[in-house]
């Protein structure tokens, strides 16, 4: 979700000098290991919400209305605002963590941000395990939403700024591919706790966020900081040194120099926020605002959150729901693969619309199924060929997502920022997901008992608009720099949209900073 180096440099520099060595990608393994906080607090609050023990013990009226005889309308079992707001304040916390992390991030540097994410989401994971009431309970999930938005913030911006430029989308991917693992791993632990007689699982389950964040705890600590952050605090020497371990090489001086004039050109700027939302940035904002929004309308998170209730809904007994979530998580982790494979060859819009065409057929296929067994009565005795038929449908869905919207949708806004506002940026990325997150997290059990099998079709029809966004605004004219197969959507939007608005189709110096490189 982050971007590279900036300088004013023409296109014939775009490729600095450099390769990729064994320093860069385990510095990079390390610090993707923050996506694993995030996706496995993604996975491990629908498992422990279909756990009957925990909703015993904290959501008594949920257990019991669960609890009711079959001819119950099943769309509304889960409707709960206590239990929503149980997994949406996460959300809600890291949108408001995201606007001081940008600033941290800036003044302290990528690694002292993860680190302090880090130690915050410990706090929570301990509070989580231990939790006696409802209480406890959301004080933990604030600060593990912290945890999450300093690390949402600070992880891409530093994979980004680690990685040569030709291995950017690869390795900024690792992200995400970090956050299905985590999802999975939450799947698999909550299949195994919830097996654990005596009903304290849901504590294992909580408890063992703590793993992944003393993974980020202890990487923070040994990681070094990218070259753009010792630069932009004034230890060139430190920058030059690094630049040169990272790349591999001692020619690193034209990628040295515009680093120092991307810093240069953001001391001048005193107050990022207030930049950020120029004129000259428009372009980029309404890109950072659409596509986490859209992202988020995809429905993605209705899966992932809410997987074993969402199975457990549609008539899958308590064990074959949390399966069926594994089974799910891996369909996930899998085909993120195809994206870290495929994104520097094929090239972001190709992805997009291929997902988003796949996950268009996959939800109203989804959402018809549903329709035909429960219809609006919500009541229904689906069978195992039928419940395998709708596992293989959401499994599609996800997949499709995984490829495209998922990865994509957190690097694309991080390709279209100077380095002179890009803490300010990121922090606007993230909290533009997170708002939508919380939204979609804080409503869904809600929609999901008044939509009822509409809501598939509701998410469908956001999908066909986000696919259509992609296919329409990208330029194509065969003079463009960024047209063919390895087309970059970001880039291109903004090289367009700053074209346009200049004669004869000069970019001043300044706005070159947008462009390059990323």
């Amino acid at each position: 979700m982050a971007g590279g180096g900036s300088g004013v440099v023409d296109e014939k520099h775009r490729d600095y000098p450099g390769k990729m060595t064994i320093f860069v990608f385990l510095a990079c393994l390390v610090a993707s290991s923050g996506g694993l906080i995030f996706g496995y607090d993604i996975g491990i609050s629908g498992g422990v919400t279909s756990m009957d023990p925990f909703l015993k013990q904290f959501f008594p009226s949920v257990y019991a209305k669960e609890k009711e005889v079959v001819d119950t309308n099943q769309y509304c079992k889960f409707d709960s605002v206590p239990l929503t707001l149980f997994t949406s304040s996460l959300y809600l916390a890291a949108l408001v963590a995201s606007l001081f992390a940008g600033y941290i991030t800036k003044k302290c540097g990528r690694k002292t941000s993860m680190l302090g994410g880090g130690v915050i989401f410990l706090i929570g994971a301990a509070l989580n395990g231990f939790a006696v009431n409802v209480a406890m309970l959301i004080i933990g999930r604030i600060c593990l939403g912290i945890g999450v938005g300093f690390s949402n913030q600070s992880v891409p911006l530093y994979l980004s700024e680690m990685a040569p430029a030709k291995m950017r989308g690869m390795l900024n991917i690792s992200f995400q591919l970090m956050i299905t693992i985590g999802i999975l791993a939450s799947n698999l632990i909550n299949y195994f706790t919830a097996k654990i007689s005596g009903g304290w699982g849901w504590r294992v389950s909580l408890g063992l966020a703590a793993v992944p964040a003393m993974i980020m705890v202890g990487g923070s600590i040994f990681l070094p900081d990218t070259p753009n952050s010792l630069v932009a605090r004034g230890k060139d020497d430190k920058a030059r040194a690094m630049l040169r371990r990272i790349r591999g090489t001692d020619d690193v001086g034209l990628e040295f120099d515009d680093l120092v004039a991307a810093s240069e050109a953001t001391k001048a700027i005193e107050n990022p926020w207030s930049t950020l939302m120029e004129r000259r940035y428009r372009p980029q904002l309404a890109m950072a605002f659409l596509i986490p929004t859209l992202q988020q309308l995809t429905g993605i998170n209705v899966v992932m959150f809410y997987a074993p209730v969402l199975f457990k809904t549609i008539g899958f007994g308590g064990t074959a729901s949390l399966v069926s979530a594994v089974i799910t998580g891996l369909v996930n982790m899998v085909a993120t693969f195809v994206s870290i494979a495929t994104v520097d060859r094929l090239g972001r819009r190709k992805l997009l619309l291929q997902g988003g065409t796949q996950m268009i057929l996959a939800q109203f296929v989804l959402g018809t199924l549903i329709a035909i067994k429960f219809g609006t009565t919500g009541v229904a005795d689906i069978s195992r060929p039928y419940a395998i038929g709708v596992v293989v449908c959401i499994c599609v869905f996800v997949s499709a997502f995984a490829w495209s919207w998922g990865p994509l949708g957190w690097l694309i806004p991080s390709e279209i920022f100077p380095l002179e506002i890009r803490s300010a940026a990121q922090s606007a990325v993230v909290v533009f997901n997170m708002t939508f997150t919380f939204i979609i997290a804080q409503i869904f059990l809600m929609l999901l008992c008044r939509l009822k099998f509409g809501l598939f079709y509701f998410f469908g029809a956001w999908e066909i608009v986000m696919t259509v966004f992609v296919y329409i605004l990208p330029p194509r004219d065969q003079g463009h720099p960024h047209r063919g197969d390895g087309q970059d959507l970001g880039k291109a939007l903004v090289l367009e949209a700053l074209r346009r608005r200049q004669p004869q189709g000069r970019v001043d110096v300044h706005r070159r900073i947008i462009i390059h490189p990323i």
